[in-house]
């Protein structure tokens, strides 16, 4: 087995030299044969990090084929990783609470500019969990055969849709988005694969709960803390980013895709509600930078949304909404 070694103050002198290696130079990579190196160095593999110890020296290591990191138990096992030096540009006032704001979902690690890039690397997304466009394709198709053998107006009548001329229909952003008995769409807007596939679990699996009005994170709902990091990654971080840099950002939700500005939730500076379906009301709330600290972005949803839509669906509406976004901010010249 090949294994990838690396350390920051190790050169290869500090190997027996008479064992074969393979050294990069950047950032001292080395690279050698575990069932040689097993009779001559201690190796400990804890907390899915594999420590391998030679006199004086601490190296840690990776597998090639195969990332050994695993997910922090707390915030405390993120705080080692840390440098500790409280330098803010993070936008936390302290390591600890940058350790604090990693481990909720508030901030990715990779944020910290001092974080050792072969440990960025190791928590770095590796994007297992993106459906292919067959699997996508094939998972809309089994959801339209169960809309064809379903009973579509009694669909209607539990998730509060218009059913006429043998169409359910309901407002996705504001838009006119329907479905046949045969689980044909139609749209007055562009049927995106992000919209069809919660579309359809909405009208096929949701109860049809009227919102409460108490607001809840992603991380909140069910099953929503696991799935959380990926949901701040593809969507509220971009979100952010836009907010930062395109001016109309909030305008263009409000008057394009019929958001509310709403009176300011959380201690936020703006925050603004959208209705990607009926009973799905999602709330974006921005603070602006402020006394050294960076921005930040988060977006809550009703209570009931975990029992409209199922969390996957959550997920891929809040990531495409972010991707719609971006895209409108391009066509006004922001990258």
């Amino acid at each position: 087995m090949i294994i990838s070694f690396w350390a920051s103050n190790v050169t290869p002198s500090d190997f027996v030299a008479s064992y074969y290696m393979r050294i990069n130079p950047i950032g001292r990579q080395v690279k050698a044969d575990l069932s040689v190196l097993c009779p001559i160095l201690a190796i400990d593999i804890h907390r899915g990090l594999a420590n391998i110890y030679c006199p004086g020296k601490k190296i840690i290591c990776e597998m090639e084929n195969k990332k050994i990191m695993s997910k922090p138990k707390n915030a405390m096992e993120i705080f080692r990783l840390l440098d500790k030096s409280n330098c803010r540009e993070c936008g936390e006032k302290t390591c600890l609470a940058f350790a604090g704001a990693v481990f909720t979902g508030r901030k990715e690690l990779s944020e910290c500019p001092k974080i050792d890039p072969h440990i960025r690397r190791l928590y770095a997304d590796d994007g297992t969990d993106r459906a292919t466009d067959e699997q996508r394709d094939e998972f809309i198709e089994q959801l339209k055969s169960e809309i064809r053998s379903g009973n579509l107006s009694e669909l209607a009548r539990k998730v509060g849709a218009d059913f006429s001329a043998g169409r359910l229909t309901l407002k996705v952003m504001g838009k006119n988005f329907s479905v046949d008995t045969q689980g044909n769409l139609y749209a007055d807007i562009h049927v995106n694969p992000w919209i069809a596939v919660p579309f359809l679990n909405y009208v096929l699996n949701g109860q049809g709960l009227s919102p409460k009005g108490c607001w809840v994170s992603f991380r909140e709902l069910n099953e929503g803390q696991e799935r959380y990091p990926l949901f701040q990654k593809r969507c509220e971080l971009p979100m952010k980013n836009l907010a930062d840099t395109y001016p109309g950002f909030f305008d263009d939700m409000v008057h394009l895709f019929g958001g509310k500005a709403v009176a300011r939730q959380f201690k936020s500076d703006i925050s603004v509600v959208l209705h990607p379906f009926p009973k799905i009301p999602i709330m974006i709330c921005y603070w602006q930078p402020e006394d050294g600290l960076r921005s930040s972005l988060n977006l809550f949803f009703d209570t009931t949304a975990q029992h409209n839509l199922d969390i996957g669906s959550l997920y891929t509406l809040g990531a495409g909404l972010a991707h719609m976004f971006e895209k409108l901010s391009r066509r006004h010249g922001f990258e």
